[in-house]
């Protein structure tokens, strides 16, 4: 992958969209690690009327120097009218 930013946050987009079946709201997180990228993506888990109840998640996804993922998990989920404790 030549291992670009982009590239690696596009590759675990396409990655969770297609394990999780979800629709990707942005890439909250990157960097650089010894082997490769760990990219966070926040998820829409559940859509809700308002808006502002949707539940959301946060996957972080390991990423080799190649781009293949090599992992990746659910750190956080949260209510998106929520305030962020971080």
């Amino acid at each position: 992958m030549a291992g670009t930013l982009a590239r690696a946050a596009r590759e675990a987009i396409r990655q969770v969209e297609e394990m999780t079946g979800r629709q990707v709201e942005g890439v909250t997180a990157t960097r650089r690690t010894e082997n490769g990228w760990v990219v966070d993506v926040e998820v829409v888990e559940t859509r809700r009327i308002p808006d502002t109840a949707d539940m959301l998640a946060v996957y972080q996804v390991e990423l080799d120097g190649d781009g293949e993922v090599t992992g990746y998990r659910r750190a956080r989920r949260y209510q998106r009218g929520r305030a962020d404790d971080d």
